[in-house]
């Protein structure tokens, strides 16, 4: 086993249950990534972004990220 394989199963056997749901949830997440594949936006999304990028308040986050965080116990 690579040390950096030894490493992540010492981590998982010492931490809860639910710290190791998250770390596999995480895992999960990865291989899914990797198997997405790219799709073209469509003009409205395109729209939306631009809006966002240009500050007009309407697409602004209403939370910050602190907030966000605190709110899923992050």
């Amino acid at each position: 086993m690579s040390n950096v394989k030894e490493r992540i199963f010492g981590a998982v056997t010492i931490m809860s249950d639910e710290d190791a749901e998250k770390v596999w949830n995480l895992i999960q997440a990865t291989f899914l990534l990797n198997n997405v594949e790219e799709v073209t936006p469509d003009p409205d999304e395109i729209a939306a972004l631009n809006a966002y990028h240009s500050g007009d308040p309407d697409y602004q986050p209403a939370m910050s990220q602190e907030e966000v965080l605190k709110e899923l116990g992050l």
